[in-house]
């Protein structure tokens, strides 16, 4: 790297994943709270219509109000790939109008950064886009410990197979799932509810199962009794534990 190159890396901000653990702001972690106050901007995943989304809620709570530039940023829910890439783009230059300008961004997102994240795909971009920023992410508590923690289930122990997997249409993919693991934990299965609690009826295995939304938040619901739940449309921060 020539000393022009190096004099312009040091000039850039740092790019920052902050995992808020998975609603209760008490599970943040040291160097995420540190973080949150060394960093210049922080950006957090905006709602289009004004509410606050999941991990903006936890964060501010360690912000005071004009302490920080907040970066609100909004991905739409789409399967458009035009659509997305151009949105993506977007999204990625306006962070990268910060970091160049030399000011640190902290990305928060709600459980760990590297796990089902939003910010996933926007560490890659800004990698292709930019290869000059340093970027770095922090772990936080995700929904599936965060779950067990609040359930009082063990998620494996000695040589136990346990499984994080996103709860999918493909019936017989979430079947073998059971099958193979002797807990697994569904993510995002509102979507998918009604098949996920006949496939388990079908297993025998209802009562080794818990449903939990917005799970360590002050809006937490808890369903043991999941057959209940048939017909129920439930919030997408919703995932389910089976534990046989």
């Amino acid at each position: 790297m020539t000393t022009a190159n190096t004099a312009q890396s040091q000039s850039l901000g740092r790019l920052y994943g902050l995992g808020v653990g998975p609603g209760d702001p008490e599970l943040i972690t040291v160097k995420a709270f540190r973080l949150l106050k060394e960093a210049d901007v922080i950006a957090y995943p905006k709602k289009r219509m004004g509410s606050k989304s999941y991990a903006h809620a936890i964060a501010e709570l360690y912000i005071q109000p004009g302490e920080k530039e907040m970066l609100g940023l909004v991905f739409p829910m789409t399967k458009d790939k035009a659509t997305l890439n151009s949105h993506w783009a977007q999204t990625t230059e306006e962070i990268w109008s910060h970091l160049s300008a030399g000011k640190d961004v902290a990305f928060v997102t709600e459980g760990d950064p590297n796990l089902y994240s939003t910010w996933i795909h926007m560490a890659r971009m800004m990698q292709a886009a930019h290869p000059e920023v340093e970027i770095h992410s922090v772990p936080g508590i995700s929904s599936a410990l965060g779950a067990a923690a609040r359930l009082g289930i063990f998620l494996a122990d000695g040589d136990e197979q346990f499984a994080i997997i996103p709860a999918t249409d493909d019936r017989d993919e979430m079947k073998k799932a059971i099958e193979n693991h002797d807990c697994i934990v569904f993510l995002k299965v509102a979507k998918v509810l009604d098949q996920m609690i006949d496939l388990l009826q079908e297993l025998g295995l209802t009562d080794k199962a818990s449903v939990v939304t917005k799970v360590t938040s002050g809006d937490e619901q808890v369903w043991k009794n999941i057959t209940e739940l048939k017909g129920s449309e439930l919030n997408y921060l919703t995932l389910m534990v089976v534990r046989k």
